[in-house]
């Protein structure tokens, strides 16, 4: 039986950026000897407390890891905002992965934390690769060796519809301060209808860590200067990037679980039927009644991800 009133070990790691350091904060569940690693990864303005349903289902088997992607939650901010790109989330987990030394590690990405999931097999299959020809260089750290043993893509593929992107952008730099919670967890209610129907204690939860209390004001956790790298993304760097994941995704080595929310406008059933094609050792799940995405908030979303992870 899981113990609902288990809590999770707040820790953190720092992280190096082209403008300097920064320190990634992780919560962490289980036994911290364990070298069986879940690395859960949140989405574009969430947080790693977003897992806590899943994390205290699986626990008992592995040591699970929600980090706060740089510039939310309690992680620090960028000095520069122009680095809040996929790219340097790779880097950060890559310098959490070698901190915890899994023997094996599966992934759980919602939407960005799924493109960190894939970029990060990609980097790591290459680093192979090339240590495969090159032996005894010696020039690509240990931890580049880290590969996965299990992907969970939560409404995420490696193609992303540009009219999901832009209602996704539109609402990332507003300011958002409010007078109560109540009236924050209402604000994040309206405004996040796709994540489709839930109780009013789940709604509750899903902002708790979302909007910190500072003085007399509930205030958005993360850093508002993420839309800058967001409005700075070209169609044509879009499309690049999107090749790029479709590399990684073909040349993952491992089980891979695409949970989709059935009414999803970022990733379509189109792009799951491909993903399925192009990848023989892929499954799907759809979630009915969700749009962007599942929060696996649910026993009825969360036991299908928790199903694949244990068997």
């Amino acid at each position: 039986m899981v113990d609902a009133s288990l809590e999770p070990r707040l820790d953190f790691v720092t992280c190096a950026s082209p403008a300097g350091l920064h320190r990634m904060a992780y919560w962490e569940w289980g036994d911290p000897a364990n070298d069986q690693v879940l690395l859960c990864v949140h989405g574009l303005t969430r947080s790693g407390r977003d897992f806590d349903t899943l994390a205290r289902r699986l626990a008992g088997r592995y040591r699970v890891v929600c980090p706060d992607v740089a510039g939310r939650g309690r992680s620090d901010w960028l000095a520069n905002p122009a680095f809040y790109t996929v790219p340097q989330y790779v880097s950060d987990m890559v310098t959490l992965l070698a901190r915890l030394k899994p023997a094996r590690l599966a992934w759980v990405g919602t939407s960005m934390g799924g493109l960190i999931g894939l970029a990060q097999s990609g980097a790591a299959v290459f680093a192979r690769a090339m240590l495969a020809m090159r032996p005894h260089a010696g020039m690509l750290p240990p931890e580049q060796g880290f590969h996965l043993d299990k992907l969970v893509l939560n409404d995420v593929g490696p193609r992303l519809e540009t009219g999901a992107l832009a209602r996704i952008g539109q609402y990332v730099g507003e300011p958002g301060e409010f007078a109560s919670f109540d009236e924050a967890v209402a604000t994040m209610r309206a405004n996040s209808t796709t994540f489709g129907p839930h109780t009013d204690a789940q709604w509750a939860e899903l902002a708790r860590y979302l909007y910190p209390r500072q003085g007399d004001k509930w205030v958005k956790h993360y850093d508002l200067a993420l839309s800058q790298a967001l409005a700075a993304q070209t169609p044509e760097e879009l499309a690049a990037g999107e090749q790029i994941l479709w590399r990684s995704y073909d040349s993952l080595p491992c089980p891979v679980l695409i949970v989709r929310g059935a009414e999803s406008d970022l990733l379509t059933r189109a792009t799951v039927e491909e993903m399925l094609k192009r990848n023989p050792r892929a499954q799907a799940h759809e979630v009915r009644g969700v749009g962007h995405a599942p929060t696996l908030i649910s026993d009825e979303q969360v036991d299908p991800v928790a199903a694949f992870l244990l068997s």
